[in-house]
């Protein structure tokens, strides 16, 4: 198919995070720069994530918590795409959306950030008690299993407003998303990039997902030029094995992939959130069969014990 006339203005939505407006300049700056005929705007909106800060994010309890208005807006035909964090977007899409570009994947891992009298320590040497602040269930479940010793706090607000709060005192140290403090230019911040041997990282975590309607031809045909084969492959499996487990964000699941040639390599952690409880399995096959992997990896790792922590995580979620 080829792209019609170039008269069409397309929209493109964002979220009014500092973050969310990074990336999806990126993504207007990058569509421009293949097609400088076109015009590309970028439209704002808040959405329920944004405005509830006071809550932790697992209770509030919509897996669409940074989409829905973004959503909603596209099915209503006020903006055309719309460009999320990956792993924000939820692994079923309303009818009529479509997942239409996966970008070039930035490291995926976990950081750990300290408060300035902790700049000597690690992770591993971090002293009993010592607070340690995350929004992550994922984060929260691996860090309690390999660290017991630790105190975990929960942290909302922007990357800035979680800078500020760790540097006035309120915590020792934080966790964040390598690949955020990058893309803000805050990597100077990174103290340690955590090993994927202590926390596997969110689906789709590090890369770009571009949700568009799916009869519309056009923006499709656009945002091929924005595709990222490996990346892509990488998320998809991801993504099965999320969804075959029924898990939203806010569920301690974590993941990481490896592409070699065309062998993709998954492995998929469930843990409970007190962290004693851990299953986790790896599997290997064509990078073709991404989602084929992905959902066997989830059956394998349910029949494992899986799915028993994931009745009792549902099970105190909705008891609140």
């Amino acid at each position: 198919m080829t792209v019609s006339s170039p008269s069409r203005t397309i929209r493109i939505g964002s979220r009014k995070s500092q973050l969310a407006l990074v990336q999806t300049y990126w993504v207007q700056e990058q569509l421009q720069k293949h097609y400088p005929d076109r015009q590309f705007e970028v439209e704002t909106m808040s959405t329920q994530g944004d405005k509830i800060l006071d809550v932790a994010l697992a209770k509030i309890g919509d897996k669409g918590l940074f989409t829905k208005e973004l959503e909603v807006g596209m099915i209503d035909k006020q903006i055309d795409l719309a460009v999320h964090s990956l792993k924000d977007l939820p692994t079923k899409l309303p009818e009529g959306l479509i997942l239409g570009c996966v970008t070039e994947r930035v490291n995926p891992a976990d950081a750990l950030v300290v408060n300035e009298k902790h700049k000597d320590k690690q992770l591993e040497t971090l002293p009993e008690g010592a607070v340690v602040g995350t929004s992550s269930l994922r984060r929260l479940a691996q860090l309690r299993h390999h660290f017991p010793h630790l105190t975990f706090k929960d942290v909302r607000g922007n990357v800035n407003t979680r800078l500020s709060k760790l540097d006035a005192g309120e915590y020792d140290a934080i966790i964040l998303a390598v690949a955020g403090l990058q893309r803000l230019g805050m990597g100077d911040r990174i103290h340690q990039v955590i090993p994927s041997d202590i926390s596997l990282h969110a689906v789709g975590q590090g890369a770009l997902g571009i949700e568009c309607r799916a009869d519309d031809g056009e923006v499709l045909e656009v945002l091929k030029v924005l595709e990222h084969t490996q990346t892509r492959d990488r998320c998809y499996a991801e993504r099965a094995f999320l969804r075959e487990l029924e898990g939203g964000c806010q569920v301690p699941i974590g993941v990481n992939t490896k592409i070699e040639g065309d062998t993709l390599t998954l492995t998929g952690m469930v843990a409970s959130l007190d962290g004693k409880k851990l299953v986790k399995d790896t599997i290997s096959g064509k990078s073709s069969d991404a989602e084929q992997l992905g959902r066997e990896l989830a059956i394998r790792v349910r029949n494992a014990g899986a799915g028993e922590i994931l009745a009792e995580i549902f099970a105190q979620i909705e008891r609140g």
